[in-house]
Formats: C-alpha cells, sequence, structure tokens
C-alpha cells in the first residue's frame, strides 16, 4: 500500500517537473556492451505493477510534467505498454517510446502511430558487424527496417547514435540515417555506467550537468533517481511516498544540492572534432550541435539547457551553444 509521508521541508528541491524517464522493465533482447542499466534476456519486469506505474503517471499529470518517456530494457517487452501509453495520453501527456526496435508487433505500431506518442532509438554503425558487436546480437537490418517503417507511417522519430570506440564509423551511419530520412540525429559518447564502465567508476564526470532539473527517472523497483545514469544516487522510492514527496524531502535536497554544487564549478571540454554535447535521453537532438565544428565556445555539459524531447525550438548555430532553448 502507498504509504504517506510528512514532506520535511516546504521548498521543493527539484525544478518543477517536465520530463520523466519510466524505466518499466530490465528486460531486453539485446546485451549491448554499453548499456547503462545492465538490461539482457535475464532482466525482469521488477516489482512495479500496472497499477503502480498508472499512479505514477497520474502524479506526474497533477505536476504539469509535459511528456513521459517509456524505456528500459525493452520498453516494447512489457504486457502493460499499450495501455500505460494510453493511460498518459488520457492524463494530457504526451509519450515517447525509447526501443531497440529490433520488434515491433503490429499492434504496437498502431500505439505508436497515436498522436502525442513519439518514438527514439540508437543506431552504432553502418556495418552489420560493427553494429552486432556493440549489441551483442545481429540486429542491424531489423533496426534500420523498422526506423523505414516508422517514418513511412510518419510517426516522429529521433535516433541516437553512440559513440563508442575508436574508429567506429559514427559519420556513415549518420549518413546512412540520413538517407532513410531521419531528420533528427544525435550523437552521445560512452557513459561508464553498468555495462559501460571501462577504466573509470560510475560518477558525476559521467553526467551532463542537468539531473533534476526538471527531470526524474523510475525504475522497475519503484526506485527514483535524478536521472537514468545516477544510479548509484536514489533519492527515495515512489512505492512508500509520492512524487511530490520525494521531490520535496531533505534526501533529495541534499543530492540534488551536491550536483548543483559539483556542475556548478566543473566545465567538460568539447569531443574533438564533434563538438558533441554530453547528453543523455532527455535531450532533443534538435537542442544539440551534433552539426557544429569544434568551437572553443562549446561547453557541452550546458548545451542541452532545459531541453528533453518534446522541445523544437533550440539554435544549435549560435556559438555552439543550444542553451536558448526556451520550454513551452
Amino acid at each position: 500500500m502507498h504509504k504517506k509521508q510528512q514532506s520535511q521541508t516546504n521548498a521543493s528541491s527539484v525544478a518543477p517537473l517536465r520530463f520523466l524517464w519510466l524505466e518499466i522493465t530490465g528486460r531486453c533482447q539485446l546485451e549491448c556492451s554499453h548499456c547503462y542499466a545492465s538490461s539482457g534476456p535475464s532482466g525482469t519486469h521488477g516489482t512495479m505493477t500496472r497499477v503502480d506505474w498508472q499512479r505514477v503517471i497520474a502524479e506526474a499529470s497533477e505536476a504539469e510534467v509535459g511528456m513521459l518517456q517509456f524505456i528500459g530494457g525493452e520498453p516494447t517487452l512489457h504486457p502493460d505498454l499499450p495501455d500505460l501509453v494510453d493511460y498518459a495520453l488520457t492524463v494530457g501527456i504526451e509519450v515517447e517510446v525509447f526501443s531497440n526496435l529490433v520488434h515491433v508487433p503490429t499492434r504496437l505500431w498502431e500505439v505508436f502511430s497515436r498522436p502525442g506518442v513519439q518514438l527514439a532509438t540508437s543506431y552504432y554503425s553502418d556495418d552489420s558487424g560493427e553494429h552486432a558487436a556493440i549489441t551483442k546480437r545481429v540486429t542491424r537490418d531489423r533496426t534500420k527496417e523498422n526506423i523505414a517503417e516508422a517514418l513511412r507511417r510518419s510517426i516522429p522519430l529521433r535516433v541516437g547514435i553512440i559513440d563508442l570506440r575508436e574508429g567506429q564509423r559514427v559519420e556513415q551511419a549518420r549518413a546512412e540515417l540520413e538517407s532513410l530520412g531521419v531528420t533528427s540525429i544525435g550523437v552521445d559518447r560512452l557513459r561508464q555506467v553498468g555495462r559501460g564502465v571501462r577504466d573509470q567508476q560510475p560518477s558525476l564526470d559521467q553526467l551532463c550537468g542537468h539531473c533534476a532539473s526538471g527531470n526524474l527517472a523510475i525504475a522497475t523497483d519503484g526506485t527514483v533517481w535524478p536521472c537514468v545514469f545516477t544510479r548509484w544516487l536514489p533519492i527515495g522510492n515512489i512505492r512508500d511516498m509520492s512524487l511530490t514527496e520525494i521531490i520535496d524531502s531533505p534526501y533529495a535536497s541534499r543530492v540534488t544540492g551536491e550536483l548543483r554544487d559539483f556542475f556548478g564549478v566543473h566545465q567538460a571540454p568539447c569531443t574533438p572534432g564533434m563538438c558533441t554535447p554530453k547528453c543523455g535521453p532527455k535531450c532533443s537532438p534538435d537542442c544539440a550541435p551534433s552539426k557544429c565544428g569544434p568551437n572553443p565556445n562549446c561547453v557541452p555539459r550546458y548545451s542541452c539547457g532545459p531541453c528533453h524531447p518534446k522541445d523544437r525550438t533550440c539554435k544549435p548555430e549560435q556559438n555552439c551553444k543550444p542553451n536558448q532553448c526556451r520550454p513551452r
């Protein structure tokens, strides 16, 4: 049963919510070498029930959240995804489904085609072998076919290319996506979280600097994080407290204060040759200077500003700083 707890502070420690990640499953057909959630075929849907997720969505609506992103794992493997998408749309929240697009059942194409729904996916290379080496499955052709199908159905789609290793065919992948008709393309670096850990441990250095800046993430067991990458920094559990209580809690205030202190004095260098912002899934590629050349004024840790997939008003050509993005 949902336990109410008295908030111990009157001031919200998190900026007014505009966007939530709902990580509804840890199950995935793939075992990507860089997966921050360490998802795979042995993953589960966790302890959050459909009723739990509906309550979260209802509370998000009351908080005037504008968009939810269903993520995993692979969210299309969750049997309640169609109902949860419908519920979000019913209460006035737009939806993005972040899928690997390896397999999309016919009934889900119907869901994705509804007004207020958009898709996002990841892509790695135009070379099937290189793509498979990253996803641990032969998947490029199926993902490519479903990208084309989404475009054929006029479903809003954005694609993120994850640059994981030296010599990866990132620019060729971008060119291939553009040839398919994809117009919303972003590039991100490897985040050393989960299976992405290489020579570092998860830390604030892996983040873009906008955790809890109008966004939060909720896990399959109800754990709430400032973002999907901050898995070592829980700020509460939605099964024990309401969304508002978590936001207003002293613990959330302390964690978000630490984040703001850190990012207030740290800046990250631009990715050589691309000036690619170090953005998480919430950031719209339209808000990213992914086609900029190197620019000494670029501050990628802050380049996303308050943007999320709903925003379409950034101007990446201005000093390689699309922080002029204004919320709707």
